[in-house]
């Protein structure tokens, strides 16, 4: 593709973001919590704040939510760090974090619903078909469904991330138009900004997939907040067709500039049928 044809490419791709009609909007622990690993309100309020502006405009809005083991963390200092420790925490935390989340959905008289899943859902046809028409169902009454992983009967996905890879399943299950994976970066950049002062954001991923992987692959950290299960989600939604993006949650108005088409973070450019020539 010429430099031309990127551009142009990059372009659709924002356009097919804003005219989403079913946004998936995926937002993690450290998008909503503080540094002593307390459910942040503010963040949370924030968060709501931007996903009623998509709900103003006539969109479907699935919210895939972590933090329900930070919440716990927040409530009861864990002794350990077990995994056993963080199953029992997110028992804790859910609680909490779905009592907030409908508190801040109040403030504009919409109601949400919970549903904790694991990949057995995802995968097994006739549990993903009751998942999906439960769904159908709840965004036919404008109910906004949560979705979390079901940390409490997991066991390694606790620490890989996995609500990035379950987010992504969802917005392909589901037939959304979007994703949008919120983080406490950016967006995908040239190193860890965490770290590297000189690093830049990468505007678009496409037929650049694989030079991205490498400098992902060079530049990750254990602190880097998993940037590589993104990544990955967001490639397997434009594979099929959606776009998707990785912003940053702190961003002002961050679902309102996706939805207008502006430049933020970093989108991925559906490569479903389009050569990479």
């Amino acid at each position: 593709m010429s430099s031309e044809l990127e551009e142009a490419a990059v372009d659709e791709a924002r356009q097919l973001a804003a005219d989403a009609d079913r946004v998936i909007v995926k937002a993690g622990t450290n998008s909503l919590t503080d540094d002593e690993s307390n459910l942040d309100i503010e963040k949370l309020d924030k968060l709501v704040d931007d996903l009623e502006d998509l709900l103003s405009r006539d969109k479907e809005v699935i919210l895939v939510s972590s933090g329900a083991v930070g919440a716990g963390t927040g409530r009861i200092e864990p002794s350990s760090g077990t995994v056993e420790e963080s199953q029992a925490l997110s028992t804790v935390g859910q609680s909490l974090l779905m009592h907030r989340y409908t508190e801040s959905f109040d403030r504009y008289d919409r109601k949400v619903a919970q549903l904790l899943l694991t990949q057995h859902d995802l995968e097994n046809p006739e549990r993903f078909t009751n998942l999906r028409n439960t769904i159908e169902t709840l965004l036919d009454w404008g109910v906004v469904p949560i979705i979390n992983e079901n940390d409490a009967v997991a066991t390694e996905e606790i620490r890989i991330g996995d609500n990035d890879m379950l987010s992504s399943a969802a917005a392909i299950g589901v037939d959304a138009d979007l994703l949008v994976t919120l983080t406490d970066v950016g967006g995908v950049y040239t190193g860890n900004p965490k770290e590297d002062d000189d690093a830049e954001r990468i505007e678009a991923v496409g037929a650049n997939y694989d030079q991205v992987q490498d400098i992902i692959s060079e530049t990750t950290s254990e602190g880097f907040g998993g940037i590589q299960t993104k990544v990955e989600g967001a490639r397997d939604v434009s594979e099929h067709g959606i776009p998707a993006v990785i912003a940053k949650s702190t961003e002002p108005d961050v679902l309102e500039q996706i939805a207008t088409a502006k430049p933020v973070g970093t989108i991925f450019v559906p490569i479903n049928g389009v050569s990479d020539d």
